[in-house]
């Protein structure tokens, strides 16, 4: 007899339909497995074949063959098992062939028969919304992750035994609980409030903040730059719904929340400064998601950012340009989103302490240290701040503002933000196309002036203006100011030129 099951793969971070045929024929026992599975799926066929005895069950003794349709497609990982099982059962006789149209199953069996959770169930629950199927059964623990789609009824299992009651009508299992709401989360115990000084870089971590732009904090060792950048996601806009999903996804299927719900707060990711170019932009022989992937819709943090190797720097700057990341191996094909903030700190030199009597640097050591970070990575971050050692009378003095006082005047610019941005697909200013920039962004006479002096001067490409332009929103964003004013556009200038000459209103 021939059964189909239907079941999903995981293609990078999304999945894909697959469909499991079994047919049982009379010859000598066997059990075989094609459909271009990895070694987690052949070593399926012991898995299954305990399972089914051990939850009472009755495993053929004939030829069996599995077919995982299509056939082109690479499947990975043990969720498969599931299915593979459901279908001998079904083909066997066992479990009635009507019950598996309108439903998919998903997940691991161990020897026993129990179910163990997958990665990516949530990215599962929505390829079987996208297919028209109205049923998912699955690990119990994985039921409060794809719960998140609404439009599925998802059914949590704990063995075999309850997946066939299930199917039959017997039992409903662990019915997923009703979707939570996306919120502002807890935001952790760093805040603003422990900084001391710095009055230039908390006003530029707004700034990125309220638009979501790139930021480079350079100073001496010792000075904060990493306690400013951690700091940073306790100020960001909670996540939304959208977005709030995107991240659970990814999250599902880079194995890093087991049987968790929805992401409440904005990814922070800091990987250390030997990390190479697939595990931050993402590859592989067959392409994974990086670093860069799973801080999606929040903050990358590139602490010391000249020490990490060459190769890695360049290969952000796609995703930097195009919040996405597009990898191809061969003949397969993977596009990853990356809309990030990325922030990143430096030394101005090997030993932290230029321009100072205790730098021993050479002039060829300054040269050598500088060009590890190329031009066109620079010119894709939005604000460079220079970051310097806090007098002593900042430590007596009163702290900066807390977070949520911040966050609140961040989430005011967002919110205006979002309805000049409404229809462009933008979320924030710093995602905004250079065509949207030109009809959405206009200057005063005075303003445009101050701009192209600058310009002109040489010390802004094509990028660069656009990002300045970018940037002056922003600030305008956050004083509630319709209109951009000359005052705004020079705050970015100096913001986008920090590690250089500041400009003037009347410089030529």
């Amino acid at each position: 007899m021939l059964a189909h099951v239907i079941t999903f793969a995981i293609d990078g971070v999304e999945s894909r339909r697959v469909t499991v045929e079994v047919d049982i024929r009379p010859g000598l026992p066997g059990f075989a497995i094609v459909g271009l599975g990895d070694r987690a799926v052949r070593e399926a066929r012991e898995r299954v074949r305990s399972a089914v005895l051990n939850s009472g069950f009755t495993f053929p003794a004939r030829r069996i063959t599995v077919n995982l349709a299509p056939a082109s497609l690479r499947k990975e990982g043990p969720g498969f098992d599931l299915a593979i099982a459901c279908g001998i059962l079904t083909a066997s006789e066992q479990l009635p062939l009507a019950v598996l149209e309108r439903t998919a199953v998903f997940g691991e069996l161990a020897l026993g028969g129990e179910l163990r959770p997958c990665r990516g169930a949530l990215a599962v629950a929505e390829g079987v919304m996208a297919a028209g199927l109205t049923g998912l059964v699955l690990p119990a623990r994985n039921a409060r992750e794809a719960g998140l789609v609404e439009e599925v009824a998802v059914h949590g299992a704990e063995g075999l035994a309850e997946v066939v009651a299930i199917l039959r009508g017997e039992s409903t299992g662990a019915v997923a609980p009703a979707a939570e709401e996306g919120g502002a989360g807890a935001v952790g115990a760093l805040d603003l409030a422990d900084v001391r000084g710095h009055g230039g870089p908390l006003r530029a971590l707004t700034i990125a903040a309220a638009g979501g732009h790139n930021l480079l904090l350079a100073g001496p060792p010792g000075t904060g730059k990493t306690m400013l950048a951690q700091r940073l996601p306790s100020i960001l806009p909670p996540l939304s719904r959208a977005e709030a999903i995107e991240v659970t996804r990814i999250q599902g299927v880079a194995g890093m929340r087991p049987g968790e719900g929805l992401v409440s707060e904005r990814p922070f990711r800091a990987p250390h400064h030997t990390v190479s170019a697939s595990g931050l932009v993402g590859g592989g022989s067959y392409p994974q998601p990086g670093e860069v992937t799973l801080a999606h819709h929040g903050v990358l943090f590139l602490d010391e950012l000249a020490e990490f190797p060459r190769s890695s720097l360049e290969a952000l700057r796609q995703p930097l340009e195009d919040g996405r990341v597009a990898i191809v191996r061969g003949q397969r094909r993977a596009v990853f989103p990356a809309q990030v903030m990325v922030v990143a700190s430096t030394n101005p030199c090997p030993c932290g302490h230029a321009g100072t009597p205790r730098c021993r640097c050479g002039e060829a050591d300054m040269m050598k240290y500088q060009r590890r970070l190329s031009g066109p990575l620079l010119d894709r971050l939005d604000l460079l701040v220079d970051v310097q050692r806090p007098s002593p009378s900042d430590f007596e003095g009163p702290p900066a503002a807390r977070s949520d006082e911040v966050r609140a005047q961040v989430v005011a610019a967002r919110e205006r933000q979002g309805v000049r941005l409404a229809g462009t697909g933008a979320r924030c200013n710093a995602q905004l196309t250079a065509t949207h920039v030109r009809s959405l962004i206009a200057l005063a006479p005075r303003g445009a002036a101050v701009l192209r002096r600058a310009y002109d001067r040489g010390t802004l490409s094509p990028r660069g203006h656009d990002r300045v332009l970018r940037v002056a929103r922003t600030i305008a964003d956050l004083e509630d100011a319709e209109k951009i004013s000359t005052d705004h556009l020079l705050e970015a200038l100096r913001l986008r030129q920090g590690l250089g000459d500041a400009p003037e209103e009347g410089a030529a």
